[in-house]
């Protein structure tokens, strides 16, 4: 049996940069004319950290108000291949770039302020309207569906969202026939979140999907998670839950719906679209730049699974791109 030296210079997956603190610390250091040779030099870093302001004190969060409209019923025609991961890895687990490029910003987050919260729904619509969100909870058909999530750093959870179906949004917006594309945007509070004044990034976080896509019956706006609100590190009061593509399309904490009819240039996609472009459906036989995408690390557990394709929700939403094949559809 071959013996395996640990070496003197490894360290464990755990212990490493997270793959987006290096690139932004990588495009910042381009910007300020320091070249590629110094990028491991602890000063380089150090004038970096400087640059991002440290999170406040956060006070306990206000009680979310709409606790008492959980846990609702759950949908039985969406079913999982797998347990559900633990409720404290995904409550703990999380990106969230307004309050920090690491996955260790759930207490951060607690500083998101969810009330007052107002949606703005304008663009191509019948009639563009401001909606609070109290009023658009008891409008919406809530339910709680059991998804599959694949972020495109090859980790994966399965869990319980409570929500409704974006379709119904939709169809309360009222779009024109010539809006073919709704665009989703974030909150903007540097204040708040200390992550929005890294001006390397282009705030706010903004998202987008054909109307194809936000009307299939998969594409879900999510209120809740475990039969409770939406937790702020999460994505209070509102997130997208698109399964068959990958996380970082799942915009959170929305604020505002643009019907257009001209396509976006989304938030990753203008950082680097060689890597996170539009469409970003899941596919395992096609890589990232910068490793594989054949297998998932399973939040909770670190088991290895196969990758499937769009997700394991092909049956669903594979249809919706059978003319638009000579796209970059998987990135």
């Amino acid at each position: 049996m071959p013996i395996h030296k640990k070496k003197d210079w490894s360290i464990p997956e755990k212990d490493a940069t997270d793959e987006h603190v290096y690139l932004n610390r990588r495009r910042v250091l381009t910007a300020m004319g320091i070249g590629g040779a110094i990028l491991a030099a602890p000063l380089a870093f150090r004038a970096i950290e400087k640059m991002v302001p440290e999170p406040k004190p956060v006070a306990p969060p206000e009680p979310d108000p709409s606790a008492g409209l959980y846990p609702v019923e759950r949908n039985a025609a969406f079913v999982l291949d797998r347990p559900l991961s633990p409720e404290d890895d995904v409550l703990s687990y999380n990106n969230f770039y307004e309050f920090g490029s690491h996955k260790s910003i759930a207490s951060a987050a607690q500083a998101l302020r969810i009330r007052p919260w107002q949606v703005r729904l304008d663009g191509l619509v019948e009639r563009e309207t401001t909606v609070d969100i109290d009023d658009l909870l008891k409008t919406m058909p809530l339910e709680e569906r059991l998804y599959r999530h694949r972020c495109v750093e090859a980790w994966a959870m399965a869990v319980p969202w409570s929500g409704f179906p974006l379709r119904a949004l939709v169809d309360f917006a009222k779009p024109l026939g010539s809006a073919k594309y709704v665009i989703m945007e974030t909150f903007l509070d540097e204040d708040m979140a200390p992550g929005q004044a890294a001006s390397w990034y282009p705030w706010p976080y903004v998202e987008g999907l054909t109307i194809d896509e936000a009307t299939n019956d998969l594409a879900f706006i999510a209120t809740g998670l475990y039969g409770k609100p939406m937790p702020r590190q999460n994505g209070a009061p509102l997130r997208l839950a698109v399964p068959w593509k990958y996380g970082f399309k799942s915009i959170k904490s929305i604020v505002r719906f643009h019907f257009t009819e001209t396509r976006p240039k989304t938030f990753w996609e203008q950082i680097q679209p060689a890597e996170y472009g539009f469409w970003a459906n899941v596919n395992p036989d096609v890589s990232h730049p910068r490793w594989s995408q054949a297998t998932e690390r399973m939040l909770g557990t670190g088991e290895r699974v196969p990758t499937q394709l769009y997700n394991g929700y092909a049956p669903q939403v594979a249809h919706l791109y059978k003319d638009r094949q000579d796209e970059r559809l998987f990135a």
